[in-house]
């Protein structure tokens, strides 16, 4: 008789191994067991599996209730997948688990699978699948005689970017963790990211019954769910889905890794290699504002030249999720990304300066004070000339003089004189609070991002009541980049 005890919490066991038995015991939870030859018990730590006679038998008849491959589809009855929860489960595990070309057969020709999304509807390429690396014999794991080898060779399909060492060959696995890796991709929740990228996330688990049960309740996935502005954002998204699906806090998922695939420069033939990992870690309160700035920076619906459509997807968004993950104020570094990118989505950034603390805030109303002045006095100006102002030349250069020191002491100089210079309502009675929040623990960096951000978001409207900002300008429906560059074609 043999007999394999699977715990989550053996000190041998790595995070995709933990997740892996979850994966067996979701698996288990969807199978007869008067059709199998083996028997088995679930607690909440450990999966106990048992059978008398050959392992290739019973471990192949256990693979087979599990993957099965049907209209093309990797499909897995133990998740109930719908329409679109079929597409984007096996189109994550092809972008990863199966991403290399020897572990999945795929027709030639593709298939045009369309989703809806609110009122648009979006159409997608697809190759159906064929064969894959789950629906075979698993030969490597077996001695002729048909029991499990001491040590197994893994590659990359068991753990994204997993590498042969040229030296030592293969990493090898006890027969326990290699059928804990073989169920891991049914624990996983993928994304698809811009530029022919994709991630997958590895949450961790810590009961083994209450997961089972949370799982099965997350099963399905839109496609408007599975992509993904960047892998930290996949992180902090699957966070809060588990936030909201949990019902008992005890056994929540706290974090989670993600691994980000795509291309590499020493690899030229696989598409979907390992770029990078991100460990994700957060509180309540930064899934909170990741949840407001998605609803403020979420997904459009765009059209190209022939009229077909594609799934746009934000360019502050994935700058402000790395800023979340890695425990920084959420407009950290806004100094770098508005030198790097094409500023649009200005009415989101707007609604994301409510989520400054008071001094923050403090700082933020006064430089959008002063500015407010040094506009005004720049159209008035104008209007003497009898020309038109030219708003994005007046915006660059304050911005440029903002941006040229480098050093706390120039930006806190340049700073000042820009606010006593142009004075307004904003900056009276904290100028002494704002001068000592400037030069406290190196704050003359994160004073710089907020300035730009307080001119680049500057949406202010005269004593008339109408707006100081040319309308091409504030209408995101102009500025946004409609161009497909950057993006995976959505059709």
């Amino acid at each position: 008789m043999t007999s394999f005890t699977l715990s989550i919490f053996n000190p041998n066991t790595l995070l995709v191994h933990r997740a892996g038995i979850a994966g067996l015991a979701l698996a288990l939870d969807s199978i007869d067991s008067q059709q199998v030859p083996f028997t088995w018990r679930v607690t909440e730590d450990q999966v106990h599996l048992n059978w008398d006679g050959c392992d290739r038998d019973a471990f192949l008849s256990l693979v087979q209730h599990t993957y099965q491959i049907k209209e093309g589809y990797l499909n897995v009855p133990a998740l109930k997948l719908d329409y679109q929860g079929k597409y984007t489960f096996t189109e994550g595990v092809v972008t990863t688990f199966l991403q290399h070309g020897k572990q999945r057969k795929q027709s030639k020709e593709a298939q045009l699978l369309s989703f809806a999304i609110d009122d648009a509807e979006i159409t997608r390429s697809f190759r159906l699948l064929e064969d894959c690396y789950y629906t075979r014999d698993f030969k490597e794991a077996f001695t002729t005689k048909g029991a499990f080898k001491p040590q197994i060779p893994l590659k990359g399909h068991h753990i994204p970017g997993l590498v042969e060492c040229f030296i030592h060959g293969a990493y090898q696995e006890s027969p326990e963790n290699f059928i804990s890796l073989v169920f891991l991709p049914l624990a996983c929740h993928y994304y698809q990211l811009s530029g022919f990228r994709s991630a997958v996330v590895i949450p961790e688990v810590t009961n083994l019954k209450q997961w089972v049960k949370q799982r099965q309740k997350s099963s399905g996935r839109t496609y408007q769910d599975f992509r993904s502005s960047s892998a930290g954002e996949s992180g902090l998204r699957f966070l809060l889905q588990e936030k909201i699906l949990e019902d008992n806090q005890r056994f929540r998922i706290n974090y989670c890794e993600v691994y980000q695939l795509g291309k590499q420069q020493w690899d030229g033939s696989q598409n979907y290699l390992k770029q990078a990992v991100f460990r994700v870690k957060v509180d309540d309160e930064i899934l909170n504002l990741y949840n407001s700035a998605f609803q403020f920076f979420h997904p459009q619906i765009r059209k190209n030249e022939k009229g077909e459509t594609w799934l746009a997807i934000s360019k502050v968004l994935p700058w402000l999720c790395d800023n979340l993950i890695l425990g920084k104020p959420w407009y950290s570094g806004f100094y770098e990304f508005y030198k790097q990118n094409k500023l649009y989505e200005r009415k989101g950034l707007v609604k994301m300066s409510q989520y400054l603390d008071t001094l923050e805030q403090t700082f933020f109303d006064a430089v959008q004070g002063a500015f407010s002045s040094y506009l005004r006095e720049q159209i008035l100006q104008a209007n003497k000339q009898g020309r038109q102002l030219d708003y994005p030349q007046v915006t660059n250069k304050i911005i440029t003089r903002l941006q040229r020191p480098s050093t706390q002491q120039d930006f806190a100089k340049t700073t000042v004189d820009f606010l006593s210079r142009h004075r307004s309502k904003a900056t009276r009675g904290v100028g002494a609070e704002i001068y000592q929040w400037l030069h406290k623990d190196n704050n003359w960096k994160k004073a710089r991002d907020l300035a730009l951000l307080a001119i680049a978001s500057y949406t202010g409207k005269g004593k008339d009541g109408t707006p100081e900002i040319p309308e091409e300008v504030l209408d995101e429906s102009l500025t946004t980049d409609d161009s497909e560059e950057g993006f995976e074609a959505e059709i």
